[in-house]
Parts: C-alpha cells; sequence; structure tokens
C-alpha cells in the first residue's frame, strides 16, 4: 500500500446550522507520482464535504485536505455522537482505498414556533381556539401554556397546560374564554388576552424566549338585537290577521250560510229524513234474514267477501324484506390491517368481497396510520384505484362520499401497502414493521338484474 492517511481525532462539537473543520493528513511512500479521492461515508455523509476533493502526491510527498462539517438547522439532524467515516482512494490500479473513523458530537437545540387558530372569536356563551405548538429542535421538549387575561371580566381555561413535544412534531391544546357575567342584550364586549409558550429550561440550559400570543373574543348578547323588533312585528300581524277575520272573512261565511239554506234544500232534507226512518225497520228484518243465510253458509266451512281478492288476506303482503329486490338497504361494514416489511413490495389484502347477487355502496372510508410510517397506502377495486395516500401526510384520515361508489357482485375492496421506513411511536417499543388499518362503511342491496 503506498498511500496512508491520518484524520485528526481532537474531539470537535458542531452545532446545528454552524460549521466545523477537520484536517486530513495524506502520505505517498510509493514510488510513483499518485492521485486519490476522498468520499464521506456514514450519517454525516449528507452534510460534510472535503477541500480538495482530490491530491496529487509525488513519491515521498504529505499532502493535507480538509474535512468541513456543516450540519443544517433542522429537526431532522439528530443530537449527541455521530460517526464519521472518510474514505481515501488511489486513483492508480491496484491501489487500495484507505478508511479513516472518528466519532464527531451534533450539540443540541431547541427552536419552537405557536399559532393561535383563529385569533379572534365571537359568541354569547364563551369562545373557543385552538393552540398549535410546533418543535423545531432537534431534541424533545415540555412546553408550559399559560394565558392571561387584559381584564378580569374573562375567565381562561387550557387543556392541556403542558405539552410534551417530540423532535419535528407539533401538539395542540384547547383554550376556552368564558365570560364574567351573562350580557343580555346591548353592545357586544372584547375581552382581549395573551397567550404565553414557554419552553421548560433544564438545569445547565440557557433560558429561551417564550412566544406570546395575542388573541380575543368578543362576547354577544344572549339575546339578538332583531328580537324586540321581530317580536312588535309579530304582534302587529298577529292583529292584522284577527282583524281581518272579524271585518271580513267571518261576516262572509255567515253570509255564504244562509244563503246556502234555501227552502228546496230544507224540503229534500225533510224527505231524506223520512226514507231513513222507513228503511231503518225494514233494514232489521232483512239483518236477521241475512243472519239465517249466514249460519247456513257458516255449515258449508266457506266464506267469501264480496270484491274480495286473495292477494290481500292478511300475512299474504309483498313488502319486500330488507337487503331483498325493492327493499331497504341493509348497512354493512368491514376492517383490515395490514403488515408490511421495509422495502419488501406491496402487501395486498382484501377488507371485502361483495355476494353473489349483492351490490355494495361504499359511503365512507377511514384509514389509520398509528405508528407514524413513511410509505404508500392505495385503496382499490376491481375498476382501479379509489385512494393512493403518502403515509407520512396523516395518521388518522377519513372521506366520506355524497354519492356512493357502487362495488358490483363478486368484486373486492383492497388495501396495498408499500413501506419506506417504520415509524417511532412516542414513549413506546419500536417496531419492525408497518402497520396500516382500513375502516369501510356503506349499505349493501340486492340485485334486482341478478335476482329476476
Amino acid at each position: 500500500m503506498s498511500l496512508s492517511a491520518s484524520l485528526d481525532e481532537s474531539s470537535v462539537t458542531v452545532e446545528p446550522g454552524g460549521r466545523a473543520d477537520l484536517p486530513v493528513q495524506v502520505l505517498n511512500s510509493g514510488t510513483i507520482v499518485e492521485e486519490c479521492r476522498f468520499e464521506v461515508v456514514g450519517p454525516c455523509a449528507d452534510w460534510a464535504t472535503v477541500e480538495p476533493e482530490s491530491l496529487s502526491l509525488y513519491p515521498g510527498a504529505t499532502g493535507s485536505a480538509t474535512v468541513r462539517l456543516h450540519p443544517p438547522r433542522t429537526s431532522q439532524v439528530a443530537p449527541g455522537e455521530i460517526p464519521l467515516g472518510l474514505r481515501v482512494m488511489p486513483t492508480s490500479d491496484g491501489g487500495e482505498p484507505v478508511v479513516l473513523e472518528r466519532a464527531v458530537t451534533v450539540g443540541q437545540f431547541t427552536e419552537t414556533t405557536a399559532e393561535l387558530v383563529p385569533p379572534g372569536s365571537s359568541g354569547a356563551w364563551r369562545g373557543r381556539h385552538r393552540l398549535a405548538v410546533d418543535s423545531r429542535g432537534n431534541t424533545p421538549v415540555t412546553i408550559t401554556l399559560s394565558a392571561r387575561g387584559a381584564t378580569e371580566r374573562s375567565r381562561l381555561a387550557l387543556d392541556p397546560a403542558e405539552l410534551e413535544i417530540p423532535p419535528g412534531q407539533a401538539e395542540f391544546a384547547t383554550l376556552t374564554v368564558r365570560p364574567a357575567k351573562r350580557l343580555w342584550r346591548g353592545t357586544p364586549i372584547t375581552h382581549p388576552f395573551q397567550v404565553t409558550v414557554a419552553p421548560r429550561v433544564e438545569e445547565g440550559q440557557e433560558p429561551h424566549q417564550p412566544v406570546i400570543l395575542d388573541g380575543s373574543y368578543e362576547q354577544q348578547a344572549v339575546l339578538p338585537r332583531w328580537l324586540p323588533r321581530a317580536l312588535v312585528v309579530a304582534v302587529l300581524v298577529a292583529a292584522a290577521l284577527v282583524g281581518l277575520w272579524y271585518s271580513v272573512l267571518r261576516p262572509a261565511v255567515r253570509s255564504a250560510a244562509r244563503e246556502a239554506i234555501t227552502p228546496e234544500v230544507v224540503e229534500s232534507a225533510a224527505r231524506q229524513g223520512d226514507a231513513d226512518a222507513n228503511g231503518g225497520g225494514n233494514g232489521k228484518g232483512q239483518g236477521a234474514s241475512g243472519g239465517g243465510e249466514g249460519g247456513a253458509a257458516g255449515s258449508g266451512g266457506a266464506s267469501a267477501t264480496p270484491g274480495g281478492d286473495a292477494s290481500s288476506a292478511p300475512g299474504d303482503g309483498a313488502t319486500a324484506q330488507p337487503g331483498e329486490p325493492g327493499g331497504p338497504a341493509v348497512p354493512k361494514s368491514a376492517r383490515v390491517q395490514v403488515q408490511a416489511a421495509v422495502g419488501g413490495g406491496a402487501t395486498r389484502r382484501t377488507a371485502y368481497t361483495v355476494p353473489k347477487g349483492k351490490t355494495f355502496e361504499l359511503t365512507d372510508i377511514v384509514v389509520q396510520n398509528p405508528q407514524g410510517d413513511a410509505g404508500t397506502l392505495v385503496v382499490a377495486t376491481d375498476d382501479g384505484q379509489l385512494l393512493n395516500l403518502a403515509l407520512e401526510n396523516f395518521r388518522d384520515s377519513d372521506y366520506h362520499f355524497v354519492t356512493p361508489i357502487e362495488v358490483p357482485s363478486g368484486g373486492r375492496i383492497t388495501l396495498a401497502v408499500s413501506c419506506r421506513q417504520v415509524g417511532k411511536p412516542v414513549k413506546a417499543p419500536a417496531p419492525s414493521q408497518c402497520s396500516e388499518s382500513l375502516f369501510l362503511g356503506g349499505k349493501i342491496s340486492a340485485n334486482a338484474k341478478a335476482d329476476g
């Protein structure tokens, strides 16, 4: 081996967003001119460079280069000792590369941002706000939340009052503002307030500047302004209707009733009353006679209803049952879970297969990524894809369709998962596989064409 190299062994600490240099010495102990190239390997390769990128050395000569470390100020750069590898590769034939290894220390930093959504709220009873706190540092941080009103006319409550936020993630809290006294009517009252977001400072750390957010709650009157006017208008309309009835409608009805009572009408009513009186006596005799005939018919063991139809008999109704053709659809749901290994290709499972002679109307889809995995999730039917999602974009996501997606008889709904990186749940053992779930909801009905 004609090349030998050494990397400075002194301790190196570099802060995210900062820079540190490491000298490298290369010796050509051969008898010919040798050229070598440098390549950084390991976790530091993304944010480390070598200047110059190559050296040309005469026999017995020594050259130097510099490894420049410049980790970005993001949550993706983990703090602590990071292994650094430097490969020195000769360009001549038969030369063997030299690999140098050591560790560098990356410092930790805390950076938080916060947002109040919405900044202003309104209502008669209370105001609600969502507080989103985002940790952009590379170390877990504990956030203490506090809220203070500009006056004592409102009470503020935060839930929770403390947040544990992993690096590169966001957590949420709810702020409720309640007025000390009710406003029944009158001009709205504005209650300004401030929310303080302060990272907890551990021993030996420098204090961080807290984030202060301004917000307001507008207290509305319980009784709206238009209510008195509406009551006055309602009273006037009611009075007008009553006056219309007594002045126009009621006299017209009475006049029409008087005009309808004519001598011919009275005489016709009298004749009808006499006819009803005579027909009542005959009806009794006919009823008794009819009873005898009914007894004779009963002894024969058969009876018939005039104008009747067998289809109208009790128990022979044609009402369709749920799930039958013409009947109401039956609710149906299904769930499936898919576990996939990293880099193993797409893992597919069937969530639901539509029975023969049925049609499934898909209205609801819920997908879950509880571990925070990275990769691709595809929900599909035999006709094609329904959803194609990136796992890193969601934890829980639901979709609801106004117009159902019809899956015909024998059709399948499948879930396919391609795992690129397994997530790391907070305060839980690290899983070895990606794990995603799919929940389906809809209605199943009979296929009239298939059953007909």
